[in-house]
């Protein structure tokens, strides 16, 4: 994955804190189970078996974290992931329905049900299944981007 450490970073584990618990802030669920320290639980994140990306509030909002299985899903390395802009995971055709559910999940701060086309880098197109999308908040609940995750994916 190119920097494999990357979740190690203080910035990271900050991040990964905020991703948790702006989940269950808006879910009442926990994504993970939350044990040991804040580094535990990013490591717990970055290996879960589950689909886990976000990015920030940039005007294109670039990705800016992807578990391992995220990564391995879109074909990235951490560098290339973290400098792409999100809507380039999904094809051009794609883009307008995934600013409509940006959009929603954004308004009601998560949704649970979301269902689109995504594509890799390398082009190999996908269906993700069954995602919750949901606003990244900090502590003053000020909005720090946005977040996915899902487990069922087919490839098309």
């Amino acid at each position: 994955m190119g920097t494999a450490l990357e979740w190690r970073s203080p910035a990271l584990i900050n991040w990964c804190r905020l991703l948790l618990d702006s989940f269950y802030r808006w879910t009442g669920r926990e994504l993970l189970e939350r044990v040991g320290t804040a580094e535990d639980q990013a490591r717990a994140l970055f290996t879960a078996p589950f689909v886990v990306v976000s990015h920030g509030t940039e005007d294109d909002p670039v990705l800016n974290y992807g578990n391992q299985a995220a990564l391995d899903l879109w074909e990235y390395t951490w560098e290339q992931l973290t400098k792409t802009p999100s809507r380039l995971t999904a094809e051009p055709g794609e883009r307008a329905e995934r600013e409509r559910m940006l959009a929603e999940a954004a308004s009601r701060g998560y949704i649970d049900d979301y269902r689109g086309v995504r594509i890799s880098r390398s082009g190999r197109r996908f269906l993700v299944e069954h995602a919750v999308v949901w606003t990244v908040i900090d502590q003053a609940g000020v909005c720090r981007g946005q977040a996915a995750t899902f487990s069922r994916w087919s490839y098309l």
